[in-house]
């Protein structure tokens, strides 16, 4: 009797569903290691500050948005992609810390030396 039989009917659609992402793959990339990223310590307090408090909202390291826009290169351009904004330390540090539009300010919870560190790791992405 193949196996497909001998599972329980409430459990086919999950069985099929392993079974269908087994043979056509996952697109998840493994999480990188802070070492294998090559951050040094500032920029590795950096990233648990943004897991902790951007993570949630903004995508680091795809083109693809959460709830916010995606922070993939976000130093990289001349201007911030929504606010038109120009994208330097001294913009984006007012944003994190102040919040803007549908974002709020991490001004009370984050220390000035921790936006500071959220910053130096923002620029690896």
């Amino acid at each position: 009797m193949p196996l497909f039989n001998r599972v329980d009917l409430r459990l086919r659609p999950a069985v099929a569903l392993i079974a269908l992402l087994a043979l056509t793959g996952c697109d998840v990339e493994r999480r990188k290691s802070d070492a294998e990223l090559g951050l040094n310590p500032q920029q590795a307090e950096g990233r648990r500050l943004y897991d902790n408090y951007c993570d949630r909202c903004h995508e680091p390291y795809s083109s693809r948005g959460k709830k916010g826009p995606p922070l993939k290169g976000v130093f990289k351009q001349q201007y911030l992609p929504l606010s038109g904004l120009p994208a330097n330390d001294d913009r984006v540090s007012e944003i994190v810390k102040y919040g803007r539009s549908k974002m709020e300010g991490f001004g009370r919870v984050m220390t000035d030396q921790q936006i500071k560190d959220l910053l130096v790791y923002m620029h690896t992405l």
